[in-house]
């Protein structure tokens, strides 16, 4: 049986995603599943869902849009963004562009979440300060044809 109903149903529930209802996602994910971005690496279901609640502490109106997806056997891969505000910036919507490699238990559940995204050009660039450090860092090792 194919993972097509499950992946649809992880899409769905991650742009719909509310604080009030990420508890509704361990109808989704196995009670061991594993869970790694660029900040977190944790395991079980309790853990994965308080690095959700975490960002709803983190940011204002956070939401993600996903772009594309593709399954092949028990693995999936989402491309996505996630746009959210910086917490007293209303004004300011920012966009995290990125992907998650998902893989699906024998009984549909997601039992790997692996987030990808460029923490430089997607988060450390649009702190000040260390924003200017980073692109100049940037232009620095650029080869001089791909400099602007």
């Amino acid at each position: 049986m194919s993972h097509r109903p499950n992946l649809d149903s992880i899409i769905t529930s991650f742009e719909t995603l509310s604080r009030e209802h990420v508890g509704a996602l361990a109808d989704l994910y196995s009670a061991d599943a594993y869970f790694k971005d660029p900040f977190n690496e944790v395991s079980g279901q309790a853990a994965i869902f308080a690095i959700f609640e975490h960002m709803y502490l983190q940011v204002d109106a956070p939401r993600f849009v996903v772009n594309h997806s593709i399954l092949e056997g028990d693995d999936a891969f989402i491309v996505w963004d996630f746009h959210f505000h910086i917490r007293n910036k209303p004004g300011v919507e920012q966009c995290i562009h990125g992907s998650s490699h998902l893989r699906f238990s024998s009984n549909h559940k997601v039992v790997y979440h692996r987030d990808y995204w460029d923490t430089a050009e997607e988060l450390y660039d649009k702190i000040p300060g260390l924003g200017w450090l980073m692109r100049r860092l940037k232009r620095r090792l650029q080869r001089p044809e791909n400099a602007p």
